[in-house]
């Protein structure tokens, strides 16, 4: 019942872990997996290993948190290991990469592919280093020479990832769809946000600026995927603030055919895939349901 497919690829169900929490090592991706994810995706690397931004890195606010990580990896070859010892029956693993050129991108992709079952294209980070992240997302021409590139070079699904954080996120969505995109993933955190501490009159994080993720961030995103939706013809995942599977439907019903969790496993644990799954079953046998398909973009339907 709770089976869905991307770009050909099947999901057991339609959860996955998002970029950048509990992604960097294989013993927390299977972890993951075994606590009811349908497919992971690793954390944000690159060709080289980077540092990031010193801590702190994260700080709480109301209804999220506020992150500035600074795309830290250990690089792609070390990265490829750990990709190597995720458990890969029955679970969909998707690697997220970053880069600066259309070069990188392509390198990264030849790199890894032959170790995941598909690749994110991290084009939305709202604090990456300068050429990094949004300052590609925000740009048409740089979004469709990155998946232009990254597609040459794949023989496996290409997703991008959007940043919510631009003037019309339809006319990006569509580039990437022109360039051959085969999904997209949306949104990325937003922001840049930031929290100062007021006994010192400084920002909280190292970095000052920050991309906000949480349940505050779920209306947005779903305004972003229904949009999304009536502008292409790709498959669509949704990701930002989904605690329960309420969320999930909404996602579903406003056109994605999958979801990705993050924050909410810092504060409900990783069992938060299992309550989902539960809940989301009895959902749609309540309301007479039999598979995800049928489900995905009700809420354009006219009544």
């Amino acid at each position: 019942m709770l089976k869905t497919k991307i770009c050909g690829v099947e999901f057991r169900n339609p959860l996955m872990l998002a970029a950048g929490i509990m992604g960097s090592s294989a013993s927390s991706m299977n972890w993951i997996l075994r606590s009811g994810a349908g497919g992971v995706v690793s954390k944000s690397f690159s060709i080289n290993p980077h540092p990031g931004y010193v801590n702190p890195t994260t700080v709480a606010v109301d209804g999220g948190i506020i992150n500035a990580i600074g795309l830290s990896n250990p690089g792609v070859e070390n990265f490829k290991e750990e990709l190597k010892k995720v458990d890969h029956e029955n679970n969909v693993v998707i690697a997220s990469i970053y880069g600066a050129t259309p070069d990188e991108f392509s390198t990264l992709v030849s790199e890894v592919q032959e170790h995941v079952d598909m690749i994110e294209l991290n084009i939305s980070c709202p604090h990456a280093m300068e050429g990094y992240g949004a300052s590609i997302g925000q740009d048409c021409n740089l979004s469709h020479k990155i998946v232009s590139a990254s597609k040459d070079a794949a023989e496996i699904p290409i997703i991008a990832k959007l940043t919510p954080n631009v003037t019309d996120i339809t006319e990006i969505a569509k580039t990437c769809e022109d360039a051959g995109a085969d999904a997209l993933s949306l949104i990325n955190t937003l922001g840049p946000g930031m929290k100062i501490n007021i006994d010192v009159a400084r920002p909280v994080l190292a970095n000052k600026f920050g991309g906000m993720s949480g349940r505050a961030i779920k209306p947005i995103a779903i305004s972003n995927v229904y949009s999304v939706y009536e502008t292409v013809d790709i498959p669509l995942i949704g990701v930002g603030g989904i605690y329960t599977f309420e969320d999930v439907v909404e996602f579903i019903y406003a056109g994605a055919g999958a979801v990705q969790i993050g924050t909410a496993i810092m504060d409900e644990g990783v069992e938060v895939f299992s309550k989902i799954n539960e809940g989301l079953e009895e959902f749609m046998s309540k309301k007479g349901f039999s598979s995800i398909d049928e489900m995905i973009g009700l809420a354009h339907e006219e009544l």
